[in-house]
């Protein structure tokens, strides 16, 4: 009798109400008032077998303290973690054997090193033969666009390049769990659009592995991922499917508005009845305002649209948006997913 096991079933990656508290120097807590900063607050997880799973947040929620965890380099300050069924901090050369990771701007080896020495040394690390690496290592290199240079030597690689080799680094030794920290980071639009790529045919092709991505962009986690974590200062506020998360604020209508001049709305503006979520974002280029509305309904848009013609100020632009899951985490936290590089403003509702 034959048995068909459905590895969508099975647990490939687990935590266990994971909590990581880091101790402030003196300067730290002269800058903050605290002695402590909490990264990690009782995260529980499952990724099954096969899913390529992301974890969404901005910059500082606790993504790669996580991941750092499961890839047995960092302890939690309590709770409890596993991969394939086996501890990371018990067994953790057992894990290590299973898993590669790379994160985005990371050195991608040794700058002596020509990019296939160094794809090679990294296979042989793992204790795989060159003859089984060899086939592996000239397949990355085409795909990341550097079998050209794969004689050049790293340090006279650009920014962009070696970026690309420290992503072909982590596929080389055909792990079971591959974690991806925000991988694209650095990279060109087209650099990422093949990362992307090439991420889901690869796990396509090897149903036994698991993926977990960490990223800040709304659309690589809608595109790549089966499953999304939110997270945000630490905690894990969703979970589940992007189109499943985005359809929690479908029946709510996305506005967004844009506005001549660089100064931020009134606070009373958050007291429009049935404004659920209200964020404004300065864009210092072009001296405006960006805001971005969920409503409980469309008549609350003219409400909004009221205030602002009565406030003396010019719309430029005026649109219903489709939900996405910045959609999801403005509902959540009250906050946008803004990029580091512009400041976010929310007005609490």
């Amino acid at each position: 009798m034959i048995i068909l096991i459905n590895l969508m079933n099975t647990i490939s990656i687990e935590t266990a109400q994971i909590r990581r508290i880091f101790k402030l120097d003196r300067l730290a807590r002269r800058d903050t008032g605290e002695k402590i900063i909490t990264a990690l607050d009782d995260v529980t997880l499952q990724v099954r077998s096969g899913e390529l799973f992301g974890l969404l947040g901005p910059n500082g929620a606790g993504k790669t303290t996580l991941i750092r965890i499961l890839c047995t380099l960092l302890s939690p300050t309590s709770g409890r973690a596993f991969i394939e069924g086996m501890d990371v901090e018990r067994e953790v050369w057992k894990v290590r054997r299973l898993i590669n990771s790379v994160s985005g701007g990371e050195s991608c080896g040794y700058g002596v090193l020509n990019a296939r020495e160094n794809l090679r040394l990294f296979t042989e690390l793992y204790g795989i033969p060159w003859k089984t690496a060899k086939p592996r290592v000239d397949e990355m290199l085409k795909v990341v666009g550097l079998e050209m240079m794969a004689g050049v030597r790293v340090n006279k690689l650009s920014t962009g390049q070696r970026q690309r080799i420290n992503f072909a680094r982590g596929f080389v030794t055909e792990p079971k769990v591959l974690f991806l920290d925000e991988p694209t980071v650095g990279l060109d639009v087209t650099s990422a659009m093949n990362v992307r790529r090439f991420v889901k045919q690869w796990l396509a092709e090897r149903r036994d592995a698991t993926i977990l991505l960490t990223t800040h962009y709304m659309a690589e986690a809608d595109e790549l991922c089966d499953r999304v974590a939110i997270i945000d200062r630490g905690k894990v506020v969703a979970c589940d499917a992007p189109a499943a998360l985005k359809k929690t604020v479908q029946k709510e209508t996305v506005l967004e508005l844009t506005l001549a001049g660089a100064d931020l709305p009134p606070d009373n503006w958050n007291s429009i009845l049935d404004v659920v979520r209200l964020t404004a974002r300065p864009v210092s280029q072009n001296q405006t305002v960006e805001l971005r509305a969920i409503l409980a309904n469309p008549q609350a848009g003219g409400a909004l649209i009221n205030e602002v013609t009565a406030s003396g100020r010019r719309l430029l632009d005026l649109r219903t948006v489709e939900p996405t899951l910045e959609d999801v985490f403005l509902k959540l936290t009250g906050r946008r997913l803004a990029d580091e590089t512009e400041e976010e403003v929310e007005i609490e509702y």
